[in-house]
């Protein structure tokens, strides 16, 4: 980058020859007026031409290091619905969402429900919990990191029949930590079809 400097400062200073004019000889003449050096014009080719040759290197290098860059950054994010209703269950339950809607980096398994991180860094995971049961609400739901209860939701009684919350945490995972849901014994959520229940989470940022 410093040589291609050099090179375009030499260009510019030795581009032509200046001359003062003197207004006592020509009172109409008051800026001064340069004429390129003929001589120099090769010089300046073959300056403009490896100027454009160390530009278009450079550039080349600067696309390599964005693709090294990009590769070397994972990428983990992933969006899962359940897509059915649950419960009521009779045991502590982890939600498995078996319609995948994102998935990169595969580190959601819709087969146990269980986002396994596969770089250790900051991480936010999202889910949704609904029920139609009015009166005879009753869902109470977890976010778990592992085997540790990280945030809940809970809807145990209401007077409308739809009901729906939601849940957020920014979680620093460990290679290899587990994060899922949990839905309570003696509790359910209700689905149609039309995803109301969704699990949700992507890496912020390696550590």
């Amino acid at each position: 980058m410093e040589r291609t400097f050099l090179l375009l400062a030499a260009f510019i200073f030795s581009s032509g020859q200046c001359q003062d004019t003197d207004p006592s000889r020509d009172p109409d003449a008051s800026l001064a007026v340069c004429k390129p050096d003929i001589r120099a014009l090769g010089v300046h080719s073959a300056q403009i031409l490896e100027l454009q040759r160390l530009i278009q290197e450079q550039a080349q290098q600067l696309m390599a290091l964005k693709e090294s860059t990009l590769a070397a950054v994972p990428r983990m994010a992933f969006t899962a619905a359940l897509g059915h209703s649950l419960g009521p269950v009779h045991i502590d339950l982890t939600v498995k969402y078996p319609l995948i809607i994102s998935n990169i980096g595969n580190g959601y398994n819709p087969a146990t429900g269980i986002f396994t991180a596969r770089v250790s860094g900051m991480y936010y995971f999202r889910y949704t919990m609904f029920n139609n049961l009015g009166s005879r609400s009753n869902s109470v739901m977890s976010l778990m990191k592992n085997s540790q209860r990280m945030v809940s939701t809970w809807d145990t009684s209401g007077s409308d029949d739809n009901d729906t919350a939601t849940n957020a945490a920014v979680l620093q995972l460990e290679e290899g930590d587990n994060v899922y849901t949990r839905l309570y014994a003696n509790r359910q959520i209700y689905d149609d079809g039309a995803n109301y229940n969704t699990f949700s989470g992507f890496l912020l940022f390696p550590l």
